[in-house]
């Protein structure tokens, strides 16, 4: 079923420092990807866990300078909840250039954390070039990165053909390259791995063709 591009809820910014805002102004409250709400807090007094545990190895190295993030929108209204995919999860679509896919997945994903989602319950897909701690980690070793998978206690990223990537209730897919017949595939596959809900960034007339052609 095609879908209709919403108004982007997340921007095109990376993990960082959250801009200050304006002497005189509110700052406006981040809207959450809509899907199952969040869990209950930590008993009183537990450590509050980290959004992203610690990896193995040296840093990954940065990414290049990022302009800063564009200024909150305002004025526009809260969009509807996702549609329902076909295996019951729930479907969002952000709209994003394919250079800029793997930087609104991020966003997704610092969202879903915000949101209350615990990491390892987070699967993030690329359909192009790898996402960057997943090339990161594939250095280190085949067995060393399919084993952070296997434990499932942080956000895992994958190609989004590789079989071995197992479901999560949280799915979020980069359309950040690849082929038609690569989307074509890959996005099904998301969709059936997704238990509560289903994130894909990328060109939305690419992906409404896409899902169109599969409907």
């Amino acid at each position: 079923m095609p879908l209709i591009p919403e108004e982007p809820q997340i921007h095109e910014s990376v993990p960082g420092p959250r801009a200050t805002p304006a002497a005189g102004r509110t700052a406006p409250t981040p809207r959450p990807v809509p899907g199952p709400g969040p869990r209950p807090a930590p008993p009183r007094g537990a450590p509050a866990a980290s959004a992203r545990p610690g990896k193995p190895g040296p840093a990954a190295p940065p990414r290049g300078p990022v302009a800063a993030p564009p200024a909150q929108r305002t004025g526009s209204s809260q969009p509807p909840a996702g549609k329902t995919g076909t295996a019951g999860a729930q479907l969002q679509l952000i709209p994003a250039p394919a250079d800029g896919a793997i930087d609104a997945a991020d966003e997704a994903v610092d969202l879903l954390l915000d949101t209350g989602r615990a990491p390892g319950e987070i699967l993030v897909l690329t359909t192009g070039d790898a996402h960057p701690w997943a090339a990161h980690e594939l250095s280190f070793g085949e067995a060393s990165y399919w084993a952070q998978h296997d434990a499932a206690d942080d956000v895992f990223y994958a190609d989004a053909a590789a079989e071995r990537a197992t479901g999560r209730p949280a799915v979020v897919v980069a359309v950040n390259g690849g082929t038609d017949e690569t989307a074509a595939v890959a996005l099904p596959a998301a969709m059936a791995r997704a238990g509560a809900l289903l994130i894909v960034c990328g060109d939305p007339q690419r992906i409404n063709s896409v899902l169109g052609a599969n409907a």
